[in-house]
């Protein structure tokens, strides 16, 4: 044979194979095959080398072209694929196969050979790679290796061992099987996935100190077992098989992962092969924080991995410390493991670029992105492109080189933001407001500076106002970087239309007219409506017409065109033309977007009831379901002020202020809630002050009134509603809630001469319900100068009053001294009278009458009647007939229309009807009829409700 050499073995012969290979065979020593080497002479580009003991039969194909062998099982035979045309004599294993092995054959495939070795029954073969070389290890059936393979890998009780050892820098766990399986171990964004290819439960007991940052989870699934462990960027793993367990080390030094071979294959379809020794079985998982599917290939030990990212236009291969992780935007990736040999591929093949750069660790083509908008804050038309290969492609780009450029700034702030601000316009230009967002805080969170620059703040302001977050793009356009910009006027103006404050959107508008053309359609029907809606609002129905036939120009998606006939139907209204509003309304009302139907409906609703077709009963009960059915905008407030107004006209003043009130503190950053707070307290006001609540039961309006206290105004007006609600409650003898409304007036609300006057009210309640105590620290709590004279001398009336029930009489006159006032005077009769004092008594109940005696036509009031009894058994007790005499030709005439007739005539006869002295006793039955303490508590009623008829009515005695 040409070229053929001989070369001496122990026990057998070297067979020269020429350009074709060689074959080779030597005695394995023990576990570990020895196998004979040529240390003079190089390798021919195939050599087979074989070697066996009582064991098993290791076949090696070495060489350049033999380590790159390629070893596959197909049910009982194993299939070696061998890159060379040229087939290899490999008669001696036909002729004489290892145990284990029923036959050996050759056959041809497109640019290769493949070595089919068919297994005999119960025989086992394993396969792997190392010193350069592929290996096949066949185990005859009932050899101790191949029983060793169906032991089962979990432990005893079903559970694996899992034990955490912990340091400052890195946590390593340990995974204790109890034979070998595979493993997949690998870094996917903020997670570390460990995945086996075996199903058991994980016994974390002994694993709870995992350090700061890192939380593990895990799940079995049919076939396998998966545990996603939380861990901040930035820190790596490493991993390593050791016996039938596995380690896996988080956090210290990162390690170079080596030992898997990723190579194109076009033979047939395109696809990718990966060369991974001991590869068991590819497994597709869901992450469950981002809810995309890839999948991890296992393996076994020793520990082997891909070392950098490695991406195509269908398959990308993240960075492992052990087997593979892949992800893919297709769905229709297969993944076949076979052997040593895993196979990426789709039906018709993958999408490579040409052989020279397929798989290259480095970066994918570039993309460079949406262009740079002409001003901070505007959106181009063409952003939202997604070009020839599709959205998934083009996003996935940009999202690598965003990924690049944010790790390249962790070792420099300086670095462009470029890639991440194309990210951030692609995601704007496709309505994904929400993942713009994060970008855009995920660049501001790693450089703070960056809210300084006015791109970064005017995209997360369009982002933001896309997905209706107002309050928060309004606080974007509002940086500085952004004036004078005047696409972020436009957005100003949106934002002012959404929340109802029409003057600012129409202001704004203005400013930024020379770019709204510059935007996408779908943007420019936007703010065409919300211009024409701000129009309406502030009486401009000619510009609203205009701005309306631009709107619907635009040809913009469905749901903007209905915003725009919103507005329409609504300018229909405003002219005139209720019955198109109504049909434009009611067609509106249908549509399933709550965000335009809710409007509509309160349209109808308003028109109906202007009409007279719908009962305000009704309408209250519809808008008491739009209230819960669309929230947190200007719609929501005109709903609330519409059912509040209704309930109002209704007489249901309870419904009408909790309505308005609850709206007002979830709505009070809106321009609208201004006109809400007015409705409230207009509402409270009529209530209380303009006499609207005067139908209720003085107990009813109280409850209300403390209910609603708050919405009490500070100042005169809200003085006046304490005052009037308390009137109402002592005319129904409820003085203890009079007096608690008043003393709260007096204590919180209340100073100078305001508070004097309140707590002079307060006294008099106090004294009407006999708690003179109570009454004089009223007044001496209110004291103060420069009272006005009538004010003082009915508080000096009350003290005196109050300290005669309270039995300090010579103190009570002190305190009158010479007041001569009605009042005074009254006070002063009772004090006489409290001391037998008949005379003095009488005398000044008498005067206190006057000249009435000359009016005979009209009946003697009860209190009047009262000062006449006393005055007429005060003389006779005194024992002063003329007086008496006088008294009694005075009133006589009275006696035969009064209410006490007996009473009056016993005391005007006096001494003529008694025998012998008379005395207080004599006339007890009569100074009981005629209690002068009701008469003047009649009168101070009446008083008070004088005082309550108008706010600035003067004190009276």
């Amino acid at each position: 044979m040409a070229g053929a050499r001989r070369r001496t073995a122990i026990g057998r012969t070297t067979v020269a194979l020429g350009a074709a290979g060689t074959i080779a065979f030597a005695p394995i020593a023990g576990a570990l095959p020895v196998i004979a080497q040529e240390a003079s002479a190089a390798l021919d580009p195939v050599t087979i080398r074989i070697g066996a003991n009582q064991g098993f039969t290791r076949v090696e194909f070495a060489g350049i072209v033999g380590s790159r062998a390629r070893v596959r099982r197909e049910g009982q035979s194993v299939i070696v694929r061998i890159g060379s045309t040229a087939a290899p004599d490999v008669s001696r294993l036909k002729v004489d196969p290892p145990p284990g092995v029923e036959k050996v054959e050759t056959r041809s495939a497109l640019d290769a050979t493949e070595l089919v070795v068919t297994l005999a029954e119960g025989a086992e073969a394993r396969s792997g790679s190392a010193d350069g070389a592929v290996w096949l290890n066949l185990y005859p059936a009932g050899s101790t290796a191949a029983a060793v393979t169906q032991v089962s890998p979990v432990p005893a009780g079903g559970a694996v061992p899992v034990t955490a050892t912990r340091t400052d820098q890195q946590v390593t766990l340990k995974f204790d099987w109890a034979a070998p399986v595979g493993a997949a171990i690998f870094r996917r964004g903020t997670a570390v996935w460990i995945v086996f290819d075996t199903a058991a439960r994980m016994d974390l007991r002994k694993a709870t100190d995992l350090g700061t940052g890192r939380e593990v989870r895990w799940a079995v699934g049919p076939d396998y077992t998966a545990m996603r462990i939380s861990v901040p960027e930035g820190q790596a793993v490493t991993a390593a098989g050791a016996g039938v367990g596995w380690s896996v080390t988080i956090g210290g030094a990162p390690g170079a992962a080596t030992g898997v071979d990723v190579s194109r294959d076009d033979a047939t379809d395109a696809s990718i092969v990966a060369r991974m020794a001991g590869a068991t079985k590819s497994i597709w998982l869901t992450d469950p924080m981002v809810g995309d599917r890839f999948a991890a290939v296992t393996a076994l030990a020793p520990g082997k991995g891909v070392g950098d990212r490695r991406s195509s236009i269908d398959v990308t291969l993240l960075p492992t410390a052990q087997g593979l992780a892949v992800e893919t935007p297709t769905d229709d990736l297969t993944i076949g493991v076979e052997g040593d040999l895993v196979t990426l591929t789709r039906p018709g093949g993958l999408l490579l670029s040409p052989p020279s750069n397929v798989l290259d660790p480095a970066a994918p083509a570039e993309d460079p992105g949406p262009v740079k908008a002409p001003f901070p804050s505007l959106i181009l038309a063409d952003w939202g492109d997604a070009g020839p290969e599709g959205f998934a492609v083009r996003y996935r780009k940009l999202q690598d080189a965003a990924a690049r450029e944010t790790i390249a700034s962790t070792d420099n702030p300086r670095t462009p933001i470029e890639a991440r601000m194309a990210l951030t316009r692609f995601l704007v230009g496709n309505g994904l407001g929400f993942e713009a967002i994060g970008v855009v805080n995920a660049l501001i969170a790693r450089t703070p500076a960056m809210q300084g620059e006015p791109e970064v703040r005017g995209l997360r302001g369009a982002a933001r106002a896309s997905i209706g977050r107002v309050e928060e793009a309004i606080i974007d356009f509002s940086a500085g970087s952004l004036a004078g910009d005047p696409a972020t006027r436009v957005w100003q103006g949106y934002l002012a239309s959404e929340q109802g404050d029409w003057a600012a959107a129409r202001t704004a508008f203005a400013a930024g007219a020379p770019v709204i053309d510059q935007f996408p359609p779908v943007w420019r029907a936007r703010f065409g409506a919300a211009h024409a809606m701000a129009a309406l609002e502030t009486g401009d129905l000619a510009a609203a017409r205009a701005l309306l036939d631009y709107s619907f120009s635009q040809n913009a998606p469905a749901a903007d065109q209905l915003t725009a006939r919103l507005v329409q139907a609504r300018l229909f209204e405003l002219d005139g033309q209720t019955d198109r509003a109504l049909a434009v309304y009611r067609a509106i009302g249908r549509a399933p977007l709550d965000g335009i139907a809710t409007p509509a409906k309160l349209g109808v609703i308003k028109i109906e009831l202007a009409k007279g077709t719908m009962t305000p009963v009704d309408a209250a009960a519809q808008l008491e379901q739009l209230k819960w059915r669309w929230r947190g905008d200007s719609t929501e407030l005109a709903v609330i002020r519409t059912l509040g107004d209704l309930y109002l006209s209704q007489g249901h003043y309870r419904e009408a202020l909790d309505t308005l009130r609850g709206a007002g503190k979830r709505l009070g950053n809106l321009p609208g809630a201004v006109e809400l707070q007015s409705d409230l307290q207009n509402a409270f006001r009529a209530m209380f002050l303009d006499g609207a609540a005067d139908g209720l039961q003085p107990i009813q309006a109280l409850a209300l009134f403390y209910d609603f206290r708050d919405l009490t105004p500070v100042g005169a007006d809200g003085d006046e509603m304490v005052r009037r609600l308390a009137r109402r409650l002592i005319d129904v003898d409820l003085l203890d809630q009079a007096a608690e409304l008043l003393k709260h007036q007096v204590d919180e609300r209340l100073e100078g001469v305001a508070k004097a006057q309140v707590a002079t009210n307060l006294a008099t309640v106090y004294l009407m319900d006999r708690q003179a105590e109570k009454a004089l620290q009223a007044i001496w709590a209110s004291r103060t100068t420069l009272l006005p004279t009538a004010l003082n001398a009915e508080r000096r009336a009350l003290e005196a009053r109050a300290l005669m029930d309270l039995g300090r009489y010579d103190h009570a006159l002190e305190t009158l001294a010479d007041d001569q006032s009605p009042a005074a005077r009254d006070v002063r009769a009772e004090i006489f009278w409290k001391q037998e004092n008949w005379a003095g008594a009488a005398a000044l109940y008498e005067a206190r009458l006057g000249e009435r005696f000359r009016d005979t036509a009209t009946a003697l009031t009860a209190d009047e009647e009262s000062r006449v009894i006393r005055a007429g058994v005060g003389y006779s007790l005194a024992r002063d007939a003329a007086s008496l005499a006088r008294l009694s030709r005075n009133y006589g005439p009275f006696e035969a229309g009064s209410r006490s007739g007996p009473a009056l005539r016993i005391a005007l006869d006096g001494l003529d009807g008694m025998e012998g002295v008379a005395s207080a006793q004599d006339f007890a039955g009569l100074t009981a009829a005629a209690d002068t303490f009701t008469g003047w508590v009649t009168q101070m009623k009446a008083q008070l409700k004088e005082r309550a008829g108008g706010k600035n009515s003067p004190p009276r005695a």
